[in-house]
């Protein structure tokens, strides 16, 4: 169990939850979080947003019942987390983008700390929120409201592009980052998929993903898997 330090509201369905205890986790991973009893059945992924000495903290976006019951949390209230789980993003060297869009951004945040003099995009249909927190991390900052960041995003001149955000966003960029390595480049880009998850360490099958090697799990294999892996469905 882990006590409530704050539950901000950023914007329009948007929390910044934070809480105390000896909480680790690498960057891209997450915990699965339940502040109620046996209704919801499931707990909830939340990527982690940030690691502190005092605790960690979670950005999510409330998109059901489960999420819903977070965002009514307060200052002492306790939540239980589980984990952290997953394979997360690399710890790389050489020229990084972060590219996130919209509760998307909400993993690059940590990476923006453990990779210091990494570029940031960050892309909203509509209204942006943390882009202060971001901007005091980033080599430079890029924000566009309108869901077209990835058109800001030169894919040939980093070594390294993480990508989080919606289905669409991700399949775009692994396009463009196929486009780069045709045309000569050696950008490997990252992609942290957003399946849904039940039991966050691969029992339940939930969160498959297709790669080209075969199905496996988002929870116990990603949820971070490199572009070239993943097979997009429509």
């Amino acid at each position: 169990m882990a006590t409530v330090i704050s539950n901000e509201r950023l914007a329009e369905g948007v929390f910044h939850l934070r809480v105390g205890g000896n909480h680790g986790g690498q960057m891209g991973q997450f915990y699965m979080l339940r502040a109620w009893g046996a209704y919801p059945l499931l707990s909830r992924p939340l990527s982690i947003h940030q690691v502190n000495d005092d605790g960690v903290e979670f950005l999510y976006h409330v998109v059901g019942e489960g999420t819903a019951i977070l965002a009514g949390l307060n200052p002492g209230d306790t939540v239980n987390l589980e984990g952290p789980f997953g394979s997360g993003f690399p710890l790389v060297s050489g020229k990084v983008a972060l590219v996130g869009g919209g509760i998307g951004i909400a993993p690059l945040f940590y990476c923006a700390e453990k990779l210091p003099g990494s570029d940031v995009y960050l892309g909203f249909s509509r209204e942006a929120f943390r882009t202060e927190a971001f901007s005091s991390r980033a080599a430079s900052l890029t924000v566009d409201v309108g869901g077209r960041i990835l058109d800001s995003v030169d894919f040939n001149e980093y070594d390294h592009i993480f990508v989080c955000g919606p289905h669409p966003m991700l399949k775009s960029a692994q396009q463009k980052g196929t486009a780069a390595i045709e045309a000569g480049s050696k950008t490997r880009v990252y992609l942290s998929l957003e399946n849904r998850m039940a039991c966050g360490i691969g029992a339940c099958l939930v969160c498959s993903v297709s790669c080209r090697d075969g199905q496996r799990k988002a929870c116990a294999d990603g949820p971070v898997f490199l572009a070239e892996e993943v097979i997009f469905h429509d």
